[in-house]
């Protein structure tokens, strides 16, 4: 098996990190760009000349799934040791000495399990893979690594037949209003309330039989009843479905992923499992029905289905306007290895604290959890968290095509979410689009 060129130029500029000094690169790549393929490469060819491999994965699911990508690759698995990075921790001391420690999905290399071992084998180099080399609250990882090597673009892997083109449908304005967030991330039991009631923006049944009727789909989910409610609905509806998560028995899962491999399921709804580094063949099809403020969790998602037959367009049902948030999923993006300035921060963890009124634009204080809102200036009232999220008998899907990010003025702004990414290019709060979008009528 051989590496592709654009793989074997980044297994080359790993080695001149090295040389020049550096102990920690971090290789970038796109979903589908085949990371597996460049780790595997450099582990054989650390063992092939006598030397150990530590190879760290943050979940049980991965590692016998590395372990067969290693050894049709030709790695010596008896100097290759993959292991889930909390039980290596564990087991430290009972390690030979590697000569290279890789990181799978590195992004998550920040946690102290992983410094960790980092700390105990101090003198090894080191080098980690992902997609997304930023934390939740946007911080880049120059706390574990001292050197980005970023690969080809995604667009450059679409243009060039490494991926498939793709078709991104998704509601012209999602409301996520009642959904608070915690730690960074929409809190999961309200996304659930709201999803499991079937307040999910559009009918899954319908747009999967208008804009995907017959591929293989992966249908993320807020929680594990809500995937399983999901998958009972596309039965129900004569489409075959299935649903896993982290608990189901291995067993189990194993059977599902063949029969879905097979086509006998068309369907595979989840909770997260099918994302990161989990080997999904002939998905052509994401259905996102889980809103996220994670750029590494939205792109490894909706990319799913872009991995495989590049000849199809793949397709891309986004019921709850994630790109919006991010953009589309093979948008060009800056990497750095930089923490965000501390007012960045500051003003991030306060922007749940206060309000701005989409009427008249006064900013002010939220109150407590449960209480009405409504503006002090104006006397406008705040859609309140019981109100049920739109359904398609409001909300339709459209086609999005991609964002111009070069707009001069508001007026080349023809959606609401080309004035919400022309809002957070220039600066301006988001209630500025809504309020624009309103006057314009392209929303309610």
């Amino acid at each position: 098996m051989k590496l592709r060129a654009y793989q074997n130029e980044l297994v080359e500029q790993v080695r001149q990190a090295w040389r020049a000094g550096y102990k920690a690169p971090c290789i970038v790549l796109p979903c589908g760009g085949g990371k597996s393929c460049i780790v595997a490469e450099m582990a054989r060819r650390t063992t092939f000349n006598g030397k150990r491999v530590l190879f760290l994965v943050h979940r049980r699911e991965l590692v016998e799934q590395i372990k067969k990508t290693f050894i049709r690759w030709g790695v010596d698995m008896k100097l290759c040791e993959v292991g889930m990075v909390q039980t290596i921790t564990r087991r430290l001391k009972k390690l030979a000495r590697p000569a290279l420690i890789i990181t799978d999905e590195n992004h998550h290399s920040l946690a102290q399990s992983y410094k960790r071992i980092y700390e105990y084998f101090s003198d090894v180099p080191r080098v980690g893979v992902t997609a997304t080399p930023v934390r939740l609250n946007g911080d880049g990882l120059g706390d574990v690594n001292d050197k980005l090597i970023v690969g080809v673009s995604a667009k450059w892997l679409i243009d060039n037949n490494c991926l498939a083109p793709y078709d991104y449908y998704a509601p012209d304005v999602a409301d996520l209003t009642g959904l608070h967030v915690s730690h960074g991330e929409y809190m999961a039991a309200e996304i659930e309330k709201a999803m499991v009631k079937n307040t999910v923006f559009g009918d899954v049944i319908k747009y999967y039989k208008q804009l995907a009727n017959g591929k293989k789909a992966v249908c993320y989910c807020a929680s594990v009843r809500h995937s399983q409610r999901t998958a009972d609905v596309f039965n129900e509806n004569g489409i075959k479905a299935a649903h896993i998560d982290g608990s189901t028995p291995k067993a189990e899962r194993d059977r599902i992923i063949s029969a879905f491999r097979r086509g006998d399921i068309t369907v595979l709804c989840n909770v997260d499992l099918i994302s990161e580094g989990f080997d999904v063949p002939d998905c052509e099809c994401a259905i996102l029905l889980r809103p996220t403020k994670s750029l590494t969790l939205y792109i490894q998602q909706a990319m799913r289905c872009m991995r495989y037959r590049p000849d199809k367009r793949a397709v891309i049902i986004d019921h709850v306007g994630n790109y919006a948030r991010f953009g589309m999923p093979d948008d060009d993006r800056q990497w750095s290895l930089e923490k965000k300035p501390k007012a960045q921060h500051k003003k991030q963890e306060q922007s749940d604290k206060v309000k701005q009124c989409p009427e008249c634009f006064y900013t002010f204080s939220a109150p407590p959890a449960g209480v009405k809102i409504c503006c002090p200036h104006c006397g406008y009232e705040f859609p309140t968290a019981e109100r049920k999220l739109e359904t398609d008998s409001s909300v339709g899907l459209v086609k999005v095509e991609g964002f111009k990010l070069d707009f001069s003025s508001p007026a080349d702004c023809h959606t609401y979410p080309e004035l919400l990414q022309y809002a957070k290019s220039h600066g301006y709060k988001s209630g500025w689009a809504y309020y624009q979008a309103r006057q314009r009528g392209l929303i309610g």
